[in-house]
């Protein structure tokens, strides 16, 4: 698939086949995402273990549960009606069952941090319930806003209240310990409120080893308001708007992804638009046109991943809902494309920006039909991606890991190459399979960036493969 925007797909331990698997790469996922809310190690061994022997080339992502709330079973996991006006209360007791008289957390501290008038907001805003009391007991005495069912170990927001909960639970550490095991890609963590958070994960996962690259998911107002902070502290950032559109205004929404959008671009960060793309293809064949506008959208802004929940790890039309994603994408790429959209600025001073811009502006002034660079940790790359060039860049890697975390970053292909080093200056073997395959031609005018020594690219040579490989 011809797109330079990245597909990521959640994946379920009942439903991850290599067949499945397999049919939802061919038609253009790059990431496989893993929500450890639902799954135990078994369940992610059988994912990695599926997805590994599909392709080496996806990625693998896995989310953590973060400082996230939720009511209690309920018995028997019976759903429980409530109505408008009818009283209830909330307790944090992590180990009682929720009824309709008592509606248990698994935070106990909860009354330390809510006050009269504060919402719960219950799976998602389904339900709504105001604080009317909070007893000195730790008993909050709530009123339902709304007519709604409740059912067990449902998400709860309380919009507007700092939460005192710990970034990394015990169960995240866990689970950040078997991604580990596992050779897993990428953490998402949820709930980021301040840099502070991703510190705290990056703490466990230095005492692990591991060398998972981190994705703040932003998600309450807290985010938001520090969100430059966390920025700076992240390696990429998910808009993850199912969440963050219940602790924020619904219209303020658009404006905060363009926001986050666009710092990430900036600062050479990946970024993911998540959340009910194509909801209504969890159990329909068609999307919305809505859908398809929200799609497109996110591809205008130049996000470089958009992501599919739901639609792939339950719905009834997973692969169709990847093809249609890529077909979106592709052809508001070609139309971006065809109006010679603008190349973002330089606003910064870093000399890998300056000879990556140049690089991508080579491509519209000069005919330059690709863009390579060699890749150890992807930097290089990833500041070539955040200038959004209407050709593919050719990343020629030395680890495999790398290769994985380029498939997060927009318009990059990157290929995995151990025999090659920077001693060798030039990816010979590289470009002589990329003519092989039909990639380039002898006569294709290439930019080349690479590094004499040090981090980062120190030049910029544009030239054609036939002189480079001459030359080299």
């Amino acid at each position: 698939m011809i797109k330079s925007t990245k597909i990521i797909c959640t994946i379920s331990d009942r439903r991850c086949e290599p067949d499945f698997i397999r049919a939802l790469f061919d038609n253009g996922m790059n990431i496989v995402r893993m929500n450890s809310a639902h799954l135990g190690r078994e369940g992610m061994e059988k994912i990695v273990r599926n997805v590994r022997s599909v392709s080496d080339r996806i990625a693998i992502m896995v989310d953590t549960k973060g400082p996230e709330i939720r009511t209690t079973a309920t018995v028997d996991d019976s759903a429980i009606h409530f109505t408008a006006g009818q009283k209830t209360s909330f307790c944090g007791a992590p180990s009682q069952l929720t009824s309709a008289e008592r509606i248990n957390l698994n935070y106990a501290d909860i009354a330390n941090d809510v006050r009269p008038g504060d919402h719960f907001l219950i799976d998602d805003g389904e339900l709504d319930f105001v604080v009317t009391e909070v007893g000195s007991d730790g008993i909050i005495l709530a009123e339902a806003c709304n007519d709604g069912t409740l059912g067990a170990r449902k998400t709860v927001n309380i919009p507007g209240c700092e939460i005192n909960l710990p970034s990394v639970t015990e169960r995240d550490k866990t689970s950040l310990a078997t991604a580990t095991a596992l050779g897993v890609d990428f953490v998402a963590h949820s709930f980021v409120r301040s840099k502070e958070d991703v510190e705290a994960v990056q703490t466990v996962l230095d005492s692990l080893g591991s060398d998972m690259k981190i994705i703040s998911k932003i998600e309450n107002q807290q985010g938001v308001d520090n969100f430059d902070s966390i920025l700076e502290a992240s390696y990429g950032i998910m808009v993850a708007r199912g969440d963050l559109g219940i602790e924020v205004a619904a219209e303020k929404i658009p404006v905060i992804q363009t926001m986050m959008i666009e710092k990430c671009i900036a600062a050479h960060r990946p970024v993911i638009v998540a959340t009910q793309m194509l909801h209504s293809m969890i159990n329909n064949p068609r999307p919305t046109r809505a859908e398809v506008s929200d799609i497109a959208n996110a591809i205008y802004q130049r996000a470089d991943a958009i992501m599919l929940s739901g639609e792939t790890a339950n719905g009834k039309y997973p692969v169709e809902a990847v093809a249609t994603m890529a077909r979106v994408a592709v052809e508001v790429e070609n139309s971006l494309h065809q109006n010679a959209d603008i190349i973002p600025p330089l606003v910064d001073e870093h000399v890998t920006s300056f000879l990556a811009r140049q690089a991508v502006l080579s491509v519209r002034q000069i005919g330059v039909k690709a863009i390579l660079t060699d890749a150890r940790h992807g930097r290089t790359a990833r500041f070539i991606s955040s200038f959004r060039g209407i050709n593919p860049t050719y990343a020629i890697c030395y680890r495999r890991k790398t290769m994985r975390w380029l498939a997060l970053s927009y318009g990059i292909k990157a290929y995995y190459y151990p025999e090659y080093s920077q001693s060798d200056r030039y990816p010979k073997k590289a470009l002589e399979e990329f003519i092989t395959s039909g990639l380039l031609t002898p006569e294709s005018r290439i930019a080349y960036l690479g590094a004499i020594n040090g981090t980062g690219a120190t030049f910029l040579e544009i030239n054609s493969v036939h002189a480079i490989l001459e030359n080299s």
